[in-house]
């Protein structure tokens, strides 16, 4: 991308102080010099690459470093310039395509809130691929990369974006990083850098993609209806990974009973996978979970004390069979078994608790009377492997070095992120999507579900597509895809070959669809 600062606004050198920044005096003994830091600058790094997929050999670029996001600076209803605020991180690939040729291009971030795209990167979508292993077969560190000849790069170009305070990403010096650490702040400096990447890349009529996993589903149905009001860019199509539109449905509280209920299908799946179901098929265990939870369970847990003895006896044991706890767990726990609490009681017989990002993981318990455990197995055993493969990567293979730290995750901006527009009201941007959709009836969906997530649970995520207001016809546009692994399902090699060619298809059909501009 070019730099922006190449055409800078027609300012006063003391119009330009005053909108890059605030000046810095410095006080010898017989002088005083005033100095002004140097605006910030675009910095990305090009490099060539090529990678074989089947018989192909897709040649193409990759652009990594940080842009330079700006604002538009007023004084007294005077246009002064524009103004850094902050430098996004990210990392581009372009395939080598003849003239002419309007190549689809994707958008993709993780969630959060403070995650870096490092996991749909790496995992994924990108070129290359952390060798981490699966559960029960871990690879062990220094860890590795391969190529990935299932990368959406086939069909789509790609770029990665690290949100504020993430990656690389951070705001400008002198600036606010929580001024990011929101939902509107975030949108809106993803949406800019969507919006330049776009402009620069002379993009407009080019089929576009975002992708989000988690967090960055909130951030991709939201985004839709931004860009579209904000800048009139249309999408062709959303993928959302591990969606949580609504996130009153993961939320506990005992005065909220919606998150007990579309936990339990993913408490069911998660005891098959751990051997207390006996030879039943999984879709038997998922489907016996699904009916209870449609009906009987949310009318049970309605009740409160008004079930009689004997209703209460019968839904104890309901649950306790389909989530493989015991009886006398399930009574004590009213009905209600919050999810960190099972995911440390499932397997405590054996001193095991039971991953959150994906139940297929396990790791000791760091007390055999722990309420809790300490930490999230799934997250421990596979974030030495990506974030050891990132930074090699982009360092030593991409050429980008900073002695910046790449951010992971923030634990800085997941506190300090602000819902203030959702105040007194559950966080659910279902209302914008649906918004999205109708205003463009071209805009495809796609929703990857994971049976073993218990971050982002299956059923809980059916359940806000469910309640779009949406006509049929628009509902027609939304496409579902389901895998035997957890909330980053490419770490299952089985699921990841599946889910990368479902994804490789919907960009396709959604490219080509009639009226669009697709591949030539």
């Amino acid at each position: 991308m070019a730099d922006d600062a190449q055409h800078p606004p027609t300012s006063t050198p003391a119009e330009t102080a005053r909108a890059e920044g605030s000046s810095t005096t410095t006080t010898t003994d017989t002088t005083t010099v005033t100095t002004t830091p140097a605006p910030p600058k675009d910095d990305l790094v090009t490099t060539r690459h090529t990678l074989a997929v089947g018989r192909r050999r897709l040649h193409y670029t990759s652009t990594t470093g940080r842009v330079v996001l700006r604002e538009e600076v007023f004084e007294e209803d005077v246009f002064k310039g524009l103004r850094a605020k902050a430098e996004l991180s990210i990392t581009a690939y372009v395939v080598d395509a003849p003239a002419g040729t309007n190549r689809p291009v994707t958008f993709a971030f993780n969630g959060g809130p403070g995650s870096s795209s490092m996991w749909l990167h790496l995992g994924l979508l990108g070129p290359r691929r952390v060798d981490s292993g699966d559960a029960g077969a871990l690879t062990p560190p220094p860890y590795g990369l391969l190529d990935n000849p299932q990368s959406l790069l086939a069909v789509s170009d790609l770029v990665f974006i690290d949100p504020v305070s993430t990656g690389f990403s951070r705001a400008v010096q002198g600036g606010k990083a929580k001024d990011y650490h929101g939902f509107t702040g975030d949108i809106e400096s993803v949406g800019e850098l969507i919006r330049m990447w776009t402009s620069r890349e002379n993009r407009w009529l080019s089929p576009k993609f975002v992708a989000g996993e988690s967090y960055g589903t909130v951030r991709a149905a939201a985004l839709a209806e931004h860009l579209q009001s904000a800048h009139g860019l249309y999408l062709n199509g959303i993928m959302l990974i591990s969606s949580v539109l609504d996130l009153d449905t993961v939320e506990f509280d005992y005065r909220n009973d919606r998150a007990y209920v579309d936990y339990l299908p993913t408490y069911a799946a998660t005891a098959h996978h751990h051997g207390k179901h006996g030879r039943k098929a999984l879709r038997t265990v998922l489907a016996e979970a699904e009916e209870y939870a449609a009906r009987d369970y949310p009318w049970a847990l309605a009740r409160g004390s008004r079930l009689t003895s004997a209703e209460r006896a019968e839904h104890v044991r309901r649950i306790a069979a389909l989530t493989g706890l015991s009886e006398e767990y399930v009574d004590r726990a009213d009905l209600r078994v919050e999810h960190v609490h099972f995911l440390t009681e499932l397997l405590r017989d054996r001193g095991l608790a039971v991953g959150r990002l994906d139940t297929r993981f396990t790791g000791p318990l760091h007390h055999g009377n722990a309420a809790t455990w300490d930490a999230d197995p799934s997250m421990d055993a596979i974030l030495g492997s990506y974030s050891a493969a990132l930074n090699h990567y982009l360092r030593q293979e991409l050429g980008y070095g900073q002695d910046l730290a790449y951010t992971a995750s923030s634990s800085r901006a997941y506190k300090e992120w602000s819902f203030k527009e959702f105040e007194g009201k559950p966080v659910d941007v279902s209302a914008k999507l649906s918004r999205a959709m109708r205003a463009n009836p071209h805009l495809q969906v796609h929703v990857s579900y994971g049976y073993h997530d218990a971050a982002t649970p299956y059923w809980a995520a059916e359940d806000a597509v469910a309640h779009l207001d949406l006509t049929p016809q628009l509902r027609a546009n939304i496409e579902h895809a389901y895998y035997e692994a957890g909330h980053m399902m490419y770490v299952h090699e089985p699921s990841r070959l599946a889910q990368s060619a479902d994804l490789a298809a919907f960009v396709t059909r959604a490219s080509a669809r009639e009226g669009s501009t697709g591949p030539r």
